[in-house]
């Protein structure tokens, strides 16, 4: 992959792959074509342009650049279409007339797509015409990605998971990982079983920088009487194919996740926090099986906790604080699961202080959708991030927690540089914390762990002597 910088210096506009100007724009026209399915179709004609949008795009809201209103990300996209598939279009083809799309257009509209979406789905929300802007911009991408104009570290990241299907890493990285992360805390983590009733997924976020809530995860699963594996040929979660508009990619993540299942004859998929990963898997696996995918459960982390706290199967110690929570979009507004982090907040005994908007109108991170690989885009975000920050600033909650690793990952680098003195925390870690379980504790990294007294044994030990794969 190479980056080419013959854009404007002004512009920060990025190319990969040597590919001539010409070659560039057919790729872009066949994959926006390749989009034009009667959903997209529809959307395109029902547009009314009454910019109720715009009201409902925080980067819009941010910095009042009409540029950012969510319908005009996608105008190249709407152009080539109506000059190919267009009510008008035969008459386009009659006259000779053909799309003249412009690298130029195409390298300013990278910076829409990519670098001011995060595909949250508010905007879809808002439009009175029921139009999924989101899903346009997502479909949009994949002309991008065909052309090789998007951001260079997303890119990057998106190149190696084209190569060992994880931006983490082999099967060798993880499975050295995970015999890290058992060693650090003292808590079994089942790997390469070859039959399970769960497959549970994981985030390179997880594996690289919270090993703590990976065991903690465990620990939970294990208390549930969960039958679970890690699988190291199919542990990654996350889908950049689904984030960069690399069709191909995000198929061949998904369809490996759900073989692995089948492969193992589980029942069930657990996704873990990350909001994307659920999406994809969750919502879309049926397309790249032509079929409903019905004989396995995908499920997220936060169902799973939520149903059990319900059935009375997992309790928590009251934690006895306020707390206001981000709401994310993926898990959220997308898809459904609302009132399940509001469960495990009144099982750990929070006074739960609500942001406005919350729930399925709360404001997303501005992380999620690529943006938070995409390097360029950081003062965009922190500008986007006054929104979310006043609106914390305004509940007087104690704690400041949410059910994505990638909104927290995104929100812990915004208060870190705007000095807010708010931390964001992981809803599941708080209920791996507070769990009442006759497990012995985690052991803290780096330490051995005590013999005496019986509570302090390594967590585990029962859970160790099961068969490995």
């Amino acid at each position: 992959m190479t980056h080419d910088t013959s854009f404007p210096k002004h512009r920060s506009f990025d190319k990969h792959r040597s590919l001539p100007d010409e070659v560039r724009l057919e790729n872009a026209m066949a994959g926006f074509v390749a989009e034009f399915g009667p959903a997209a179709q529809t959307w395109m004609n029902a547009c009314v342009r009454c910019g109720l949008c715009a009201e409902a795009c925080h980067f819009h809201l941010a910095t009042g650049d009409a540029k950012y209103i969510p319908i005009h990300k996608i105008k190249p996209f709407e152009d080539a279409y109506s000059l190919t598939h267009g009510p008008f279009s035969w008459l386009n083809g009659l006259l000779g007339r053909k799309p003249k799309l412009t690298i130029e257009e195409l390298g300013e509209w990278e910076e829409l797509i990519y670098d001011s979406c995060n595909m949250c789905g508010r905007c879809t929300l808002a439009c009175p015409m029921g139009i999924d802007i989101a899903e346009l911009v997502k479909e949009a991408r994949r002309g991008m990605y065909a052309a090789g104009l998007l951001p260079d570290r997303l890119a990057r990241i998106v190149g190696n998971a084209e190569k060992q299907h994880s931006p983490f890493g082999t099967p060798e990285d993880f499975r050295r990982t995970i015999r890290k992360i058992e060693k650090e805390y003292g808590v079994s983590l089942p790997l390469d079983r070859e039959k399970a009733d769960v497959l549970m997924t994981l985030t390179p976020e997880e594996l690289e920088n919270r090993h703590l809530g990976v065991a903690g995860m465990a620990r939970v699963l294990h208390h549930l009487g969960l039958d679970w594996t890690l699988c190291s040929d199919a542990f990654e979660a996350t889908n950049f194919g689904y984030l960069s508009g690399n069709m191909e990619l995000q198929g061949e993540l998904t369809v490996r996740l759900i073989d692995k299942a089948r492969q193992i004859g589980a029942r069930m998929l657990i996704v873990p926090e990350c909001g994307h990963a659920w999406g994809a898997t969750r919502w879309e696996a049926a397309k790249w099986y032509g079929e409903p995918v019905n004989d396995i459960e995908v499920r997220h982390i936060v169902e799973v906790l939520a149903d059990a706290v319900e059935e009375g199967r997992l309790k928590c110690r009251p934690v006895g604080e306020s707390v206001t929570f981000h709401d994310p979009c993926q898990q959220i507004r997308r898809g459904g699961l609302e009132e399940k982090p509001r469960i495990l907040m009144r099982a750990l005994g929070m006074e739960l202080r609500e942001m406005d908007p919350h729930g399925t109108e709360g404001f997303c991170c501005g992380g999620g959708g690529g943006v938070l690989a995409n390097d360029r885009a950081a003062p965009l975000r922190l500008k986007a991030f006054e929104i979310k920050k006043r609106a914390v600033e305004a509940t007087g909650a104690d704690r400041f927690v949410t059910s994505c690793n990638i909104c927290e990952m995104t929100l812990e680098r915004d208060i870190t540089a705007t000095g807010f003195e708010k931390p964001i925390e992981s809803l599941i870690d708080l209920i791996g914390t507070h769990m009442i379980t006759d497990q012995p504790p985690l052991k803290a990294p780096g330490r051995r762990t005590a013999r005496k007294p019986a509570e302090r044994k390594p967590a585990g030990r029962k859970a160790s002597a099961r068969k490995k794969g």
